[in-house]
């Protein structure tokens, strides 16, 4: 931390108890956040942090990433798709597109005049990239896509999605490619928004592409193929996200329970008077702590561009799978209003299971893992 992050991190915290947290509930009905979200998110600067200001962004580095995924995840908000627009989808635009492209979408992005997806899982593919369906064609200056994806974040908002296809069908990694499809193009569908058991206010969708038609040059990287090493490239900070949002998580749950304990009563006493409290709560803020100092020894790394896919591998199955563990125990603390989701508690026991899901299963992370033992 610097005075600068320090500084921004003032903002980001305004900006999320303001705009995130009083309006979860009505979010979670809608099953999506407000479109103008994204579009005051981008006034304020909290869009495209990351992006060099000559294509609009705000210049920043990963560490601003950081501070923003952490105030969110503080804030009880588990539906704006901000850590996959800015810190997935604007850095594949800028490590591939052509500059001319870069020049056509990144200030876009940095304004909310456009909200980014990534499009990689299928309905019968999931970790296996390799093995998707959705093929794209070239019929001179263009490519000619058809296929589906599911569980899309920003599914339904999305006004630009980074898609996984495949372009040669017989190669197997190399035959996967990334295009980039502006979600206005003829042919492109959005299917519904899914119910999920949690980030129930993220709009997570199916995509449906019938003979959609994108200029060639919209293509990622100088030639087809180069798609499933772009993947491995980006896929260490996408992993290093969810470790972000799951060491603040952890904390946010240790001070939730910390202050409930110690204001409920049970038997004539506070309940943060039992042993058995006291010695979860001093777990949980272990937990915590060795979490957080790992982590920001990877962003350490990731900053100075040393974060390897093992680390980040490392990262994402440490981190995730102690949130679990440790909001598992403090919804136990609360009782049966633990339960309840009016209680923030309640929804981030049911937000964080994903975590050990998305961006690559703690099963993937284990065989990536032992693949360097």
């Amino acid at each position: 931390m610097t005075e600068d992050l320090d500084d921004f991190r003032q903002l980001a915290k305004t900006f999320c108890q303001k705009e995130l947290t009083p309006n979860q509930e009505r979010w979670i009905a809608a099953k999506q956040v407000d479109r103008e979200l994204w579009t005051k998110a981008g006034e304020v600067g909290l869009l495209a942090l990351s992006i060099p200001e000559e294509y609009g962004g705000g210049g920043g580095t990963f560490a601003h990433e950081a501070v923003l995924y952490e105030e969110q995840a503080r804030s009880g908000d588990g539906g704006w798709g901000v850590s996959v627009h800015n810190g997935i989808v604007a850095h594949y635009l800028l490590a591939y597109a052509s500059e001319e492209k870069k020049k056509e979408w990144l200030p876009k992005f940095a304004s909310g005049e456009y909200v980014g997806a990534v499009g990689m899982t299928e309905p019968g593919t999931g970790s296996d990239l390799q093995g998707i369906k959705t093929r794209a064609v070239r019929q001179g200056d263009e490519y000619v896509i058809n296929g589906a994806k599911t569980f899309i974040t920003n599914g339904a908002h999305a006004d630009l999605v980074v898609l996984a296809v495949k372009t040669d069908p017989e190669a197997g990694a190399k035959g996967v490619s990334l295009i980039a499809v502006p979600t206005d193009t003829a042919g492109f569908r959005r299917g519904r928004v899914l119910d999920k058991v949690g980030l129930r206010g993220q709009d997570t969708a199916e995509l449906f592409f019938d003979d959609v038609r994108v200029p060639a040059a919209n293509l990622l990287g100088d030639e087809e193929g180069q798609g499933f090493i772009q993947l491995m490239q980006q896929l260490p900070q996408e992993r290093l996200i969810i470790a972000v949002t799951a060491v603040a998580g952890m904390e946010a749950a240790v001070e939730q329970t910390l202050a409930y304990t110690k204001e409920r009563t049970a038997f004539g006493r506070p309940v943060f008077g039992f042993q058995n409290t006291k010695f979860k709560l001093a777990e949980a803020a272990t937990e915590a702590a060795v979490a957080r100092a790992f982590l920001d020894q990877c962003i350490e790394r990731h900053l100075k561009g040393e974060l390897d896919v093992q680390g980040a591998a490392m990262a994402k199955l440490w981190t995730t799978e102690r949130v679990n563990k440790v909001v598992d125990d403090c919804v136990q603390l609360f009782g049966g209003y633990g339960y309840m989701m009016e209680y923030p508690i309640a929804r981030a026991w049911a937000d964080v299971r994903i975590s050990r899901i998305f961006g690559g299963t703690s099963e993937i992370m284990k065989d990536i893992i032992s693949r360097t033992l």
